[in-house]
């Protein structure tokens, strides 16, 4: 079989609806954890208190931005990512090519894509699904259960380091440095900054086990009865959303000390995988609704992810950190650009996909990834 047959875009009829939907979803429900470090003080990212919120409704927009959408978001986002790294392979091998080799040579031009995104913004994550991407490549063919257990394993491991952690706060929070604290002399500690990083690895490389199975299994596919989506969305929405909700509600009533921080942090982040399982369960059933106008530019976005989260970035660090006096922008400020940037990327996302066959960084990537020129126009 020849280089051009598999490389061969994927045809609208092989697309898988669902999976679309759910990433456009993802895609759009990011900006609301992201736009927080676009404009706002470095710690109002993890402190509510740390900066933005002056009015009720602000407090309001930070509250339910954490319940909903801080870290359920990303990892959505990476359960997403580990789908689309098995289904790469699986296509991949299908047309006759090397689907290992190939998959490490897409990520390792990802690598290099999330670095230059890390230069503009210090939030970047397609960096740390690069370099947990080998893991999954490695791990995809395993029997879908294992990988629910390695996945779960790891996201514990990420939530037990948040406690361990924990114990070593002082009253004053001095050891979480900028995590917290808008001080710009403040730094850190070791043993926090060990934590954030295995915390927010193992938390991406969890999930994107996880994605694997649930590809596997036809929970992203939307190939299930749609009974199962409704269990799956109740309980996974009935558990996880009271226990983000009493994590943010806690750290409330003590005042925001900072040594509530991480046990706080570490609810919501055990709220994460039951959240997103209910995100799932709901997108899907909604998907299987029909194909509106809505249902069509929110798959558009998710055809689209790669460039509507790169130029997430590039409208935020325009606007709102060039643009916006930060001492001035608040949470709802912030929230009103998002919804302006939402606007923007349900209206452009499927024009361009009527004219063209990918988003504009998704057709770089793929013409790296083959090494020759590919089809673009329509």
């Amino acid at each position: 079989m020849n280089v051009d047959q598999r490389s061969t875009p994927t045809s609208r009829a092989e697309r898988i609806t669902n999976l679309d939907t759910i990433r456009g979803w993802a895609t759009l429900g990011i900006l609301v954890m992201n736009v927080v470090s676009f404009g706002l003080p470095g710690a109002a990212y993890f402190n509510l208190d740390g900066g933005g919120s002056e009015t009720a409704l602000d407090w309001a927009i930070g509250a339910l931005g954490e319940v909903v959408a801080d870290q359920k978001m990303m990892g959505l986002f990476s359960l997403l990512f580990g789908a689309g790294v098995a289904l790469f392979a699986d296509r991949t091998a299908a047309k006759g090519g090397r689907p290992v080799a190939l998959s490490l040579w897409r990520n390792l031009l990802l690598l290099g894509i999330g670095f230059l995104h890390a230069l503009l913004w210090d939030g970047d994550i397609l960096m740390v699904y690069a370099i947990a991407s080998p893991v999954v490549v490695v791990l995809r063919n395993l029997r879908p259960r294992t990988l629910i257990v390695i996945g779960v394993g790891i996201f514990a491991v990420a939530v037990a380091a948040g406690l361990a952690v924990a114990t070593t706060i002082s009253a004053d929070g001095a050891e979480l440095g900028d995590l917290w604290s808008n001080d710009p002399e403040a730094e850190m500690s070791d043993l926090v900054g060990l934590w954030f990083l295995v915390e927010f690895g193992g938390r991406a490389l969890g999930m994107m086990l996880i994605g694997v199975a649930l590809f596997r299994l036809g929970v992203l596919n939307g190939t299930r009865d749609p009974e199962a989506d409704r269990r799956m969305a109740r309980l996974g929405l009935g558990v996880g959303l009271p226990m983000a909700a009493l994590a943010v509600l806690a750290i409330s009533v003590n005042d925001f000390a900072p040594r509530w921080f991480l046990p706080t942090h570490a609810l919501n982040t055990a709220a994460t995988i039951p959240v997103v399982l209910g995100y799932v369960g709901v997108i899907s059933l909604w998907n299987r609704r029909g194909d509106s106008a809505v249902h069509e530019r929110i798959r558009a976005v998710g055809r689209m992810a790669l460039t509507n989260y790169l130029t997430q970035t590039l409208l935020g660090v325009l606007v709102l950190a060039n643009l916006v006096d930060t001492d001035d922008l608040t949470r709802t400020g912030a929230f009103a650009f998002v919804l302006l940037v939402w606007a923007l990327q349900l209206a452009w996302s499927k024009p361009w996909l009527e004219r063209f066959r990918f988003g504009p960084f998704e057709w770089v990537w793929r013409v790296l990834t083959y090494r020759r020129m590919q089809p673009l126009r329509r």
